[in-house]
């Protein structure tokens, strides 16, 4: 006698087997469900940085003599996309946010070098030029700066940095970087003395200052724990980039460009001040000094609203003896004083370092965009009379 799992039963002649058919529209769902699984988990995998290969899977189905048949089909994008996310992770940590520093005092010194007698040698080529060296030692020097800031221990858990702090970067990929950096810089300075009709040596004098000080601010000495980083910052990024833009362009010294360097000097200081007054106490536990360290909390808020507003003035005071294009930063100015209010406010000066650099540089455009329209410009010149 047959068993109820193995019955059979014939009619007319014919054995016919009742078999438990399977829904194939479920089965195709099922897989889709398994393969989409295997992509989210790939997807979160390749979001911390790592670099794993993602399949997109297609399913062909036939159906043929009631049997179904599976196709799969895999096409590799992991690699592409691995490698998109670790460019993106490399161009976070050049906090690209903060080249307007060196970028506007470029345009400053070719602006100048435009408007100086010598504006018939301007070269867009050696423009370009200048624009990638200075760059790319500024970019470079934000590396170092990353690096030795989590080595001596200043970046942890509530750093603005978090490259190496999350592990977003390892340490051997963060000096990597930095090296890259530096050769790319001193590969843009070579072209450049080339091209320039500047004399090699004292190009060279300005510029191996530049990426020496971009350096050693945090690398080597580290004028950033002794209380020097802020005069650093106010030279590099006001009269020496602005001395080195224009010499590249004419080959000669004005030393009167110094004087149009101060209001942008003025205004990225405010960008390294904000950030210290806002690191004080971390900075304190590190055992390092700042200038916001020794001068306490209300004199940094002074001094946070002098280095935003002075160079305001200084363009009310050109716009009214010189020319009225020296107005047009002044646009700037409500944004200015909802930033500074905000960094009276503890809980909302966070994000101040990078809202003033924002509007360091639109006031920085427009400053360059007064020079060039100007019918006529400052005259600092000291003449006996």
């Amino acid at each position: 006698m047959a068993s109820a799992a193995d019955l059979k039963e014939k009619e007319n002649g014919i054995e016919t087997k009742y078999i438990k058919h399977v829904n194939i529209s479920d089965e195709l769902e099922y897989r889709h469900k398994l393969i989409s699984d295997a992509s989210n988990v790939t997807n979160q995998h390749s979001g911390n940085g790592f670099s794993l290969t993602e399949n997109k899977c297609k399913t062909k189905t036939h159906q043929l003599n009631g049997t179904t048949s599976y196709t799969h089909t895999t096409s590799n994008k992991g690699t592409s996309t691995g490698t998109f996310m670790k460019l993106k992770t490399y161009l976070h940590a050049l906090r690209p946010w903060s080249l307007s520093g060196s970028l506007v005092p470029t345009l400053m010194g070719s602006a100048l070098a435009y408007r100086s007698q010598w504006a018939s040698d301007f070269s867009l080529i050696t423009f370009f030029l200048t624009a990638f060296t200075v760059v790319t030692v500024h970019c470079a020097g934000n590396v170092v700066n990353t690096y030795f800031d989590f080595v001596k221990g200043i970046d942890k858990q509530k750093a603005d940095d978090r490259t190496l702090v999350d592990h977003i970067l390892t340490k051997d990929e963060v000096v990597s970087l930095g090296a890259i950096l530096y050769m790319a810089g001193c590969g843009g300075f070579i072209c450049l003395s080339f091209l320039s009709p500047a004399k090699m040596e004292h190009l060279a004098l300005i510029y191996f200052g530049g990426l020496s000080s971009s350096f050693l601010y945090t690398g080597g000495i580290g004028f950033k724990y002794i209380a020097l980083g802020d005069v650093v910052i106010l030279i590099l990024f006001g009269p020496l980039s602005v001395l080195f833009a224009y010499m590249s362009q004419t080959g000669h010294v004005d030393w009167t460009a110094i004087y149009y360097a101060l209001p942008l000097a003025l205004n990225a200081e405010a960008i390294l001040h904000s950030n210290n007054t806002r690191d004080v106490e971390n900075d304190r536990k590190a055992g390092i000094v700042t200038l916001a360290i020794l001068i306490g909390r209300t004199a940094s808020h002074v001094l946070y609203a002098l280095l935003l507003f002075t160079p305001y003035s200084v363009f009310v005071v050109y716009g009214l003896k010189y020319s009225l294009w020296f107005l047009l930063p002044l646009v700037t100015v409500p944004q200015a004083f909802q930033i500074e209010k905000r960094f009276r406010n503890e809980h909302t000066m966070s994000a101040v370092p990078r809202q003033t650099a924002k509007l360091n540089f639109f006031f920085g455009i427009l400053y360059v965009v007064a020079i060039c329209c100007a019918r006529q410009l400052p005259d600092f010149s000291y003449r006996k009379h």
